[in-house]
């Protein structure tokens, strides 16, 4: 695994606090970040989306509840005036069988070179495998949060950013596909973690071939459960620390405490880490930590419970705002 250099670190920090006097930077209080006037995130707006994805159905890759449900995701960042772009391919599974695999792209401000990338997976995990109910092991999961909420967050970033005429810092929404078709538990051969996050290892690739460049990613997974709270991820840490430094800082001064504590929490197996590895993009991954149930991931995870009752919109608020409040004090 990579380490970023003390070098590289201390040099981000201060491009994020003083790139020009309008960035994000600390203000007289060595501990207190200078807000910018920012607009509300509407957590109901969010939810509202949440709920339309599941109405459609799970959205297992190559179903038709996955084709609908793709198309209405290019409508929706469309009829915001974003442009919108898919890379469509096929990616082998842990099986060595064959799924079509179809990531969304749309971009905001696409020829300004300083961008931002936000990020989430849109497709369903096929097997509930994680279901205390053991009939229910090969039944796909709703993926309200897992999946749809991360979608969600970035579709009402999208409203609210393609409305602000000064915003002119270019920002990407990539949605990645086939995330969630890792491995089941119930399967007898080897689990082999490249299994996961097929999109964003080919959306990345792609990346690295075509020499994009963002200052920095933040990926969205599961930002909408009842519970969640989010800890430094350890490669967030590893390869984006300022940006998980900063990000938890404005949290906690817009009394966000409670969701983002200053906790370290485990390396996951995401997305975000091809976006580091491959693309050489410093991606965050805001990824829910739970220290007690069934799983670290929550008690919804990879179940069928993972339904629209069970988001919060206080925790899709305090994401939101917060990822908000950074990219406004980021532009202005």
């Amino acid at each position: 695994m990579k380490h970023i250099s003390t070098v590289f670190i201390t040099t981000f920090l201060l491009f994020i606090f003083t790139a020009c006097n309008n960035k994000t930077r600390k203000a007289d209080g060595a501990d207190t970040i200078a807000m910018v006037p920012c607009p509300q995130f509407i957590a109901d707006n969010a939810l509202h989306n949440i709920r339309q994805q599941c109405e459609i159905g799970p959205r297992v890759p190559g179903t038709e509840e996955w084709r609908k449900c793709g198309d209405s995701i290019v409508t929706w960042f469309s009829s915001l005036g974003l442009n919108v772009e898919e890379q469509q391919t096929t990616v082998q599974l842990y099986d060595g069988s064959s799924i079509p695999c179809r990531n969304i792209i749309a971009h905001l401000n696409p020829d300004n070179n300083d961008r931002i990338l936000l990020c989430a997976h849109w497709d369903s995990r096929p097997w509930a495998d994680n279901d205390p109910d053991e009939n229910n092991h090969h039944t796909p999961v709703p993926a309200a949060n897992d999946g749809a909420s991360g979608v969600a967050m970035m579709l009402e970033l999208a409203r609210i950013l393609s409305s602000a005429d000064s915003i002119r810092t270019g920002i990407d929404f990539v949605c990645f596909d086939a995330e969630d078709c890792g491995s089941p538990q119930w399967y007898d051969g080897p689990h082999k973690a490249d299994s996961w996050c097929l999109g964003s290892q080919y959306w990345s690739r792609q990346a690295a071939e075509n020499r994009y460049q963002a200052r920095f990613g933040i990926l969205f997974d599961m930002v909408g459960g009842r519970g969640s709270t989010f800890s430094r991820e350890g490669y967030s840490m590893q390869y984006a620390m300022p940006v998980v430094e900063l990000l938890w800082h404005i949290a906690q001064q817009l009394g966000y405490g409670h969701y983002f504590p200053i906790r370290d929490g485990g390396y996951i197996t995401d997305d975000h880490v091809s976006v580091n590895q491959i693309a050489q993009v410093p991606c965050i991954d805001i990824v829910p930590y739970y220290t007690d149930g069934p799983s670290s991931f929550g008690p919804t995870w990879h179940t069928l419970a993972d339904t629209p009752d069970n988001i919060d919109p206080n925790v899709l608020k305090a994401v939101g705002q917060s990822v908000l409040q950074l990219i406004y004090n980021d532009a202005f």
